[in-house]
């Protein structure tokens, strides 16, 4: 099976409510990598986006920056979230992503980078800094070649003519973020934004990558798109104390409506 297929199929057969889980390797201990995806998995969630810490990520609002922080202070490198993952397709079915920066992946090297993530069964990236015209013209062939989907990511603003572009070059889905370009902003989207991407017919799906939190956001999302990304709501649930016995009833706020009781 080629990696991406595990996308290609997941947006093939499900068209609707799309779950897509964003979390730093690495957080809120080093070794919580593979376990948090095994719960993850065993909850329901379609997709995993895994962060690759950084110093500085630009892309990313409060809580994930800190996410990053303590990653990074756990002794979390590139490198070892690979060896974390290597033998991970022996019991992980669901799509997985890596998302993060150009310059660990450029100290890698994207060619070894790639071969690393097709040789564990990654099967796609997401990587904010990394400008598309780059990308065609000098990489493109090397994501080919390795089977890994590249993400590209949109604001309600972007002009019609650069999302057709980004649409060409995006292998899986499109990630929409908010207006400011930042995951995890607190912000509320407003349909009529989405109504002139949704009438575009792309030849991606679109999931929406900001302020879903709970059951009632991720239905507006849904709504409006394919399907929803949650990270920074995710990593606040991970903050708490045992936080992979946090995991199952997080995922069930988001996909079932809650009932109040008392």
């Amino acid at each position: 099976m080629k990696n991406t297929n595990r996308i290609h199929n997941l947006f093939q057969t499900k068209k609707k409510n799309i779950l897509s889980i964003f979390f730093t390797a690495g957080f809120p201990e080093i070794s919580n990598t593979v376990a948090i995806l095994k719960e993850l998995q065993n909850s329901g969630v379609d997709i995993v986006e895994i962060g690759i810490p950084f110093s500085d990520p630009i892309a990313d609002g409060p809580v994930i920056q800190q996410s990053n922080q303590r990653a990074l202070e756990n002794g979390m490198t590139l490198n070892l979230l690979f060896e974390q993952l290597k033998d991970i397709r022996k019991e992980i079915k669901i799509p997985i992503l890596l998302m993060g920066y150009i310059n660990p992946v450029y100290q890698m090297g994207i060619e070894n980078f790639l071969k690393k993530c097709s040789d564990i069964g990654i099967d796609g990236v997401i990587i904010p800094d990394l400008p598309p015209e780059i990308y065609e013209e000098q990489y493109k062939t090397f994501f080919k070649q390795a089977n890994i989907a590249n993400v590209f990511l949109i604001t309600p603003k972007t002009s019609s003519e650069r999302i057709t572009y980004l649409d060409s070059l995006s292998e899986g889905f499109i990630y929409l973020v908010s207006s400011s370009g930042t995951t995890g902003k607190d912000a509320q989207f407003h349909e009529k934004e989405y109504l002139r991407i949704r009438s575009m017919n792309l030849r991606n799906s679109l999931l929406i990558g900001f302020g879903i939190s709970n059951y009632a956001s991720f239905q507006k999302a849904c709504h409006s798109a394919d399907g929803a990304i949650v990270g920074s709501a995710f990593i606040k649930a991970l903050q708490k104390e045992r936080p992979i016995e946090q995991i199952t009833p997080f995922i069930n706020s988001l996909l079932k409506p809650q009932t109040v009781t008392g």
